[in-house]
């Protein structure tokens, strides 16, 4: 069986935090994961934040189940938002503040790309973060369940029909 695969992707303002996350996971992630890096290799501040991510986020997009990814930014907010462009994508940001966010990110939402916002995180905060989200189980309650089956609906352009028998139930 083949290993589900990690991709980490960034733009400058994430370099040095990829770099180290992708150095400390392929000496330490005892080989659960493939590690990928999508790139930025350099320190350009001029590059484009979207090329990359859409590179890592597509990439997950083709295996949401089991796959995921590591993205970086200034904020971490526009990487998550063009994450979430791509069918299967959950993307969450993290930019400090409470670490349980990311159990709940990943037990109630199943996410499978973490967007950190480099500029308010520390190295040693992303690896211990990334460690903890990766092992993290979806809880597949029924409630958690059904709600991320609504998200589905919304990318195969079923959501409305879907979503207005919600609403019609709900009214009742």
């Amino acid at each position: 069986m083949q290993n589900p695969k990690l991709f980490l992707a960034t733009d400058h303002a994430g370099l040095e935090h990829k770099n180290a996350l992708r150095d400390y996971l392929l000496e330490f992630n005892n080989h659960r994961y493939d590690v990928i890096d999508m790139g930025a290799f350099v320190l350009d501040e001029t590059d484009d934040y979207p090329v990359y991510i859409a590179k890592a986020a597509r990439a997950v997009a083709k295996n949401p189940t089991t796959d995921k990814a590591v993205i970086f930014g200034g904020s971490g907010q526009g990487e998550a938002i063009v994450a979430n462009k791509f069918p299967g994508v959950r993307a969450t940001v993290y930019y400090g503040g409470q670490p349980s966010i990311i159990d709940l990110a990943r037990q109630h939402n199943n996410t499978n790309v973490l967007s950190f916002g480099a500029r308010f995180v520390s190295t040693t905060e992303v690896i211990d973060l990334v460690t903890k989200w990766l092992v993290t189980e979806f809880s597949a309650e029924e409630r958690h369940v059904r709600r991320l089956d609504l998200i589905t609906s919304l990318e195969e352009k079923r959501f409305w029909n879907r979503f207005m028998n919600v609403i019609r139930n709900n009214n009742k």
